[in-house]
């Protein structure tokens, strides 16, 4: 089953691909590998992103919740920038961003809520790569996850 179908039988719901936020271009494509810019979880109206901050006013899963949607964020961009999401080989490597307090220790199990979105739209083969889940003070617009992703494209 192909990624496009996999959204449709998973009804899924991608928010519009968000506009630019600053002098930056969303992706680069070099030969086969596309560079995405660093995502936020915009909502479902294309105009405003879920906030907060995790071990203050985040609890893990909603951590995971918000994780969840920058993958969605992601696939929309990917979509819009590709033309579709059967283009991708592979998920190369992710990097995500978590705004947490000092006490807090669980970027990586918010950052599966991505991963395993990944996982179940591209299968676990194609969609889950290697990963870093880093812990920041604050994240822009007080969102509570940034990821940025390189994939491979189908030549």
């Amino acid at each position: 089953m192909t990624p496009e179908e996999k959204i449709v039988e998973m009804s899924l719901t991608l928010p519009p691909a968000p506009p630019l936020g600053g002098v930056y271009k969303p992706v680069i494509i070099n030969g086969t590998t596309a560079y995405f810019s660093g995502h936020g979880p915009m909502t479902d109206d294309g105009k405003t992103y879920m906030t907060g901050r995790l071990g203050h006013d985040m609890t893990v899963e909603e951590g995971q919740a918000a994780a969840r949607q920058v993958g969605l964020t992601l696939l929309a961009s990917m979509r819009a920038q590709l033309g579709n999401l059967n283009r991708v080989k592979q998920i190369v490597k992710s990097l995500a961003f978590v705004s947490s307090t000092d006490d807090f220790y669980d970027q990586p199990q918010v950052v599966n809520g991505y991963s395993e979105l990944f996982g179940e739209v591209f299968g676990a083969e194609i969609g889950i790569g290697a990963r870093s889940a880093i812990g920041t003070n604050t994240l822009p617009g007080n969102i509570p996850v940034e990821i940025e992703v390189i994939v491979e494209l189908i030549g």
